[in-house]
């Protein structure tokens, strides 16, 4: 049995509602170039970082490549706007964070998002509880790539396979299980069909169920 020393959270889909922000910041960028997306199109990066989202599409849309540092920025302003003005918080947040303090594991946040937008949304919530915060952007590659759940463990001093990873995305899923963790997933509603998640050690409803008793059993 291997005892649990940390739980390492994403941010975007499981701490704070934003995946739909992010597709609306997304489609109005590209529709300022000329090129139209669909909240179906934008599900298949979600977990990825915004320069591999513009770079997926790029490669779809050759004509797009001149428009990438463009697109980055105006994703991004238009996001770190709509958080502000109307982000919200995941149901079962506090708690979930409250729980693992409880039982005196270390604590951390994991996420694709680049730190401005990190930032701008522990501080629109007051989540200040994080021992180690790291993005994506500081790594070569982003999730599905296991570095930033790496880095993170690294930043911890923790191995990685005492880590439990919290995600909702299959790229993030497969991010932390390539790092060696166990990851527990609260899908987004679109993508619980998504066969990739049957990877996950656990799924979950929402982050009530995030308890003890569950990721106990996952390390037995």
């Amino acid at each position: 049995m291997v005892e649990p020393l940390a739980v390492i959270f994403d941010m975007d889909g499981v701490l704070i509602d934003s995946e739909p922000l992010w597709h609306e910041a997304e489609i109005a960028a590209f529709a300022e170039v000329g090129f139209r997306l669909t909240p179906e199109d934008c599900l298949r990066t979600t977990g990825l970082r915004v320069d591999e989202t513009v770079a997926y599409w790029c490669e779809r849309e050759p004509g797009l490549s001149r428009h990438r540092d463009l697109l980055v920025a105006s994703i991004l302003d238009r996001l770190v706007d709509l958080v502000a003005r109307r982000g919200m918080i995941k149901p079962g947040v506090e708690g979930a964070l409250d729980r693992v303090q409880s039982r005196g594991l270390r604590l951390a946040l994991a996420s694709s998002s680049p730190y401005r937008v990190i930032q701008a949304v522990l501080e629109a919530f007051g989540l200040d509880a994080f021992e180690v915060v790291h993005s994506a952007e500081e790594e070569k590659r982003g999730k599905p790539d296991p570095a930033v759940y790496l880095t993170t463990a690294r930043k911890l001093g923790v191995a990685p396979e005492p880590c439990l990873a919290i995600e909702d995305s299959p790229n993030g899923l497969l991010s932390a299980k390539a790092a060696g963790m166990r990851c527990i997933v609260v899908p987004e509603p679109a993508l619980r069909a998504d066969p990739r998640l049957a990877a996950a050690d656990a799924l979950a409803e929402s982050l009530e169920e995030v308890r003890p008793e569950l990721w106990e059993r996952l390390f037995a």
